[in-house]
């Protein structure tokens, strides 16, 4: 299990300079953590980098057309702890125009939003045409959390599976594609990934209260997702399950999949030209005061 754990926080570490890479030609062997040292593990990764630079591509001509379209996108991510959602969100956006793809990550409602229609505080959140929204976790909370941890009554709970299917059919009939995943791993990987984030002192963070009693209540929690499954997979907005033990394969698989679910096409860009640079005889450019410059330590 300590291999285990210090792989993966190795990992976990090589993940944050993949974040940062904007190179396509780099070689994938200087991106190795110390572990990886053998053929296989080599070639697995650079198979990673490859697939995941072309489908990364994909995605930029992907929010072309939806602005060229106009298309209007809902993406939900939902699954256990640490399944890896947060992972596959960062990939998807990495590259794309925050103002045409943005992440909708809503804290727990406050006093107020309690006491609103329960999808209130999603709506805002909605696309305009030409826009992609991804939620990490949506009003799926209520079959979820808000179930297993007793912070909704089970009339609430009833009225959220009697009206969340015609929301949803709402949502599509205003021309919006509705898509929903839900990242699943196994019980072994969750208690090693939570082990992970106990021993790295950069992740400790990711654990809260509630991830830690999610752990405890494991078997909850698998109930409650397969009745919300059962009760809301619909033929206007079904499920889609992310196998998530692998987490770089779970992300291929995940944008991979996205990519096959909207009819987008390559849109021809203008050439571009870069302008000349214009020059005044009367132009002097002012020195900058010292004290206002943030100092080189590096």
């Amino acid at each position: 299990m300590l291999e285990r754990i210090g792989r993966d926080i190795a990992d976990s570490y090589d993940e944050e300079l993949e974040l940062e890479l904007d190179d396509r030609d780099l070689d994938p062997d200087t991106l190795l953590p110390p572990h990886a040292r053998s053929d296989e593990e080599k070639e697995a990764r650079r198979m990673y980098f490859r697939e995941l630079f072309r489908l990364q591509a994909e995605l930029v001509k992907l929010q072309d057309w939806v602005v060229h379209t106009g298309h209007k996108v809902v993406i939900l991510f939902e699954g256990r702890d640490a399944a890896g959602k947060g992972g596959a969100i960062k990939r998807i956006v990495q590259r794309l125009n925050p103002r045409v793809c943005r992440v909708a990550a809503l804290p727990a409602p406050n006093d107020r939003e309690r006491t609103q229609w329960y999808f209130q505080r999603y709506v805002p959140h909605l696309p305009a045409a030409g826009e992609i929204v991804l939620f990490d976790r949506s009003w799926y909370n209520r079959a979820g959390v808000e179930r297993v941890m007793g912070f909704c009554t089970d009339e609430q709970y009833e009225e959220f599976f009697q009206t969340v299917p015609e929301f949803e059919r709402m949502l599509v009939r205003s021309g919006i594609q509705l898509i929903k995943y839900w990242f699943s791993i196994s019980d072994e990987e969750q208690n090693a990934r939570f082990l992970s984030r106990i021993h790295d002192p950069l992740k400790q963070w990711k654990l809260s209260p509630m991830d830690l009693e999610s752990r405890r209540r494991w078997e909850e929690y698998t109930k409650a997702k397969e009745i919300m499954l059962e009760r809301t997979h619909i033929p206007e907005a079904k499920w889609w399950i992310v196998q998530g033990v692998d987490k770089k394969r779970a992300r291929l698989n995940c944008i991979h999949h996205l990519l096959d679910q909207i009819p987008y096409e390559e849109v021809d860009r203008p050439s571009i030209a870069l302008p000349e640079r214009e020059y005044h005889e009367d132009y002097v450019r002012r020195p900058v005061p010292p004290e206002i410059i943030v100092p080189e330590i590096y």
